[in-house]
């Protein structure tokens, strides 16, 4: 009986075949909103795809989705080729994307909106990084496709305007799938060869499909981080790229980018010549002022009378000498009074003076202190004399020279009463030139006590 029964393998694997071998299911045209996405380290896109009532989880390996144009985002709506398949770990349906394409708007025009949003907001087009050109350039690079229509009107128009300006072109891919790493690789190697002072980017016109290399990030980051001011000519006036924001300076054609780089030499001929005339007028204007002056030097009174000129200058002199004289024997006179004062003044502030009176005032201190010495060692001396006579009279020994004497026990103590001691008693008396050891014969107590 259990024979009836299959596995979930089993019953998994053979749904996975009936869907698998469903034509209908092979090739799914499928529209939707995208939730949940999820781009896996490994480059796989996991989300879900849904509509107001239902879901399928979906999935689309790198593989597929390394040629999207687009970044899917959740809440996106888009149009989605694929396959439908089991996922055996889990044994549900999920859906293979081969294809996606935005709902409404092309997935190109998606991809550079969604570009030029992400540069912007990294500061790719802020004016400040925005580097100036030469005005005289001496070396022109033109990165751009040798056999195209563009590189012809560049250097034709660069050979007419400025023909002293040497010009390389880089050979590059200017549409396809490796078009965008042949310019990073051209832009780069112009910078490490330090080739030129100006770099013409660009090709003729064509669908945004054609011009899609110069959309790409790639393009963008090599071209911001160029040290060489690049100038953008992609397609027509029309025709705008992320390149074109990204460059120093946009050109509408690769004809106007030639007659951005380089001058003109029939306007800087004309220029010249107006500055030739100009210097001419000026320096003629010059030449007649200066005659002119000279004129009215000649005509003068000094270039007429000379020997008169000289001997009213030498009167002159001679005034100006004895002012002069006077002037500095009044500056001696006065330097020499302020000079007597000032030594007038040191005299009467000599160190010497100021020594004597303060040495008179030192020894009067000194008098003064030594009095007051005086009078405090004898004020000490008498307070320590009436203190010995006090001391003297409180002395004991001086008590016992008149008569009298001091007991004590054999153990040291004073007898101040008659019961510290009994009959037979050894006692001793101190007296002042002695002790007496004595025994006590008798004890008697004072009855008046």
């Amino acid at each position: 009986m259990s024979e009836n029964y299959l596995t979930v393998t089993a019953l998994t694997k053979y749904m996975k075949r009936k869907i698998e071998t469903d034509p209908h299911l092979r090739n799914i045209w499928l529209k939707g909103e995208i939730s949940n996405f999820k781009l896996h380290s490994r480059g796989h896109m996991y989300l879900t795809i849904k509509d107001d009532q239902a879901r399928i989880n979906a999935v689309m390996f790198a593989g597929n989705n390394r040629f999207l144009k687009f970044k899917p985002e959740d809440g996106m709506k888009v149009l989605i080729r694929g396959e439908i398949s089991v996922f055996e770990a889990h044994g549900q349906y999920q859906l293979y994307i081969q294809q996606m394409e935005p709902d409404g708007v092309g997935s190109l025009y998606l991809a550079f909106e969604q570009l030029k949003e992400k540069l912007r907001k990294q500061g790719y087009f802020e004016e400040q990084y925005k580097q100036k050109l030469p005005r005289f350039p001496e070396h022109i690079g033109v990165i751009t496709s040798p056999t195209g229509a563009a590189v012809r009107d560049i250097i034709t128009t660069i050979k007419r305007r400025y023909p002293i300006v040497q010009t390389t072109v880089v050979p590059v891919l200017v549409q396809g799938i490796n078009a965008a790493d042949s310019i990073v690789r051209a832009i780069e190697r112009v910078n490490e060869l330090k080739l030129c002072d100006v770099i013409i980017l660009g090709r003729g016109g064509g669908s945004i499909e054609e011009l899609w290399s110069f959309n790409e990030e790639a393009v963008a980051d090599a071209i911001f981080r160029s040290k060489i001011p690049i100038i953008s000519a992609v397609g027509h006036e029309t025709d705008v790229t992320i390149s074109d924001y990204v460059a120093d300076l946009r050109a509408p054609t690769p004809t106007g980018a030639a007659e951005i780089a380089v001058p003109s030499q029939l306007e800087l001929i004309e220029k010249i010549m107006k500055m030739r005339q100009q210097l001419s007028r000026t320096v003629s204007i010059t030449i007649k002022h200066e005659r002119n002056t000279l004129h009215r030097m000649l005509q003068s009174y000094a270039f007429k009378y000379p020997e008169q000129m000289l001997k009213q200058k030498e009167q002159e002199l001679d005034k100006q000498r004895e002012r002069l004289d006077r002037t500095i024997q009044v500056s001696i006179q006065q330097k020499t009074d302020r000079f007597a004062n000032h030594y007038t003044r040191l005299l009467t502030q000599h160190p010497k003076r100021q020594l004597d009176q303060a040495a008179k005032q030192l020894a009067h201190y000194i008098k003064q202190q030594n009095q007051a010495m005086n009078q405090l060692v004898e004020r000490k001396s008498s307070q320590i004399k009436g203190a010995l006579d006090k001391l003297t009279l409180l002395n004991p020994l001086e008590i016992m020279k008149r008569g009298f004497a001091l007991p004590y026990t054999t153990s040291g103590d004073i007898i101040k009463s008659a019961n510290q001691v009994k009959e037979k008693d050894i006692v001793q008396i101190k007296l002042t030139d002695g002790i007496l050891d004595c025994e006590v014969m008798d004890v008697k107590e004072n009855s008046d006590g």
